[in-house]
């Protein structure tokens, strides 16, 4: 009888921290698959070990220029272990009406775009995109609660895959807030 009680006792100890970890997997961003801007499936798992930032991105903003930037940003720290995720929206005063191809076909031809970019969803709102509910709530996150205030907000992704830091939509790809983030540098507060 002890040794049956002893077993039950070793499986349930196996089964909670199994569900332990899985919990622990739920707030990383590796839980997601997402459709690519040509149509793909796009693991996030692949991207264990690397900085993500995400960004949602729009054709017709006053901070579309940021398209230059991002890809200078892309092509600087890329071998050292960055990635940038775009994803489109039309979330903000129509600013992004275009189609996945219109929108691929732009982001190539004025801004030389090599970074994934991902099918347009919503980044906000009752449509919102289970990867914003993630990065938006704590609940989901683990880290903090925000809303996406803009175009090109950013938000920074550890190697762990767990959010790091919320970037506000006007603050340059290649601000010095970012760019020590991504050299693991401290950053001074005022």
């Amino acid at each position: 009888m002890k040794k049956i009680a002893l077993i039950l006792t070793f499986i349930l100890l196996a089964n909670s921290s199994f569900c332990q970890n899985d919990n622990s997997m739920e707030k990383t961003i590796y839980q997601f698959k997402v459709k690519d801007i040509e149509g793909n499936i796009f693991d996030f798992q692949k991207l264990k070990g690397k900085k993500i930032m995400i960004i949602n991105t729009a054709s017709k903003c006053g901070l579309t220029g940021q398209y230059k930037d991002l890809q200078k940003l892309y092509e600087q720290y890329k071998d050292s272990g960055l990635i940038i995720v775009g994803f489109p929206a039309n979330d903000f005063l129509w600013q992004e009406p275009g189609t996945d191809k219109e929108i691929s076909e732009f982001c190539e031809k004025n801004y030389g775009v090599t970074f994934p970019m991902m099918s347009k969803i919503s980044v906000k709102g009752s449509n919102m995109h289970p990867v914003y509910q993630f990065l938006t709530q704590a609940s989901k996150n683990g880290f903090k609660s925000s809303s996406v205030s803009w175009n090109f907000q950013k938000y920074l992704i550890g190697t762990d895959g767990k959010l790091d830091k919320i970037v506000p939509p006007r603050t340059a790809p290649m601000s010095e807030e970012v760019i020590s983030w991504v050299e693991n540098k401290a950053t001074v507060v005022n």
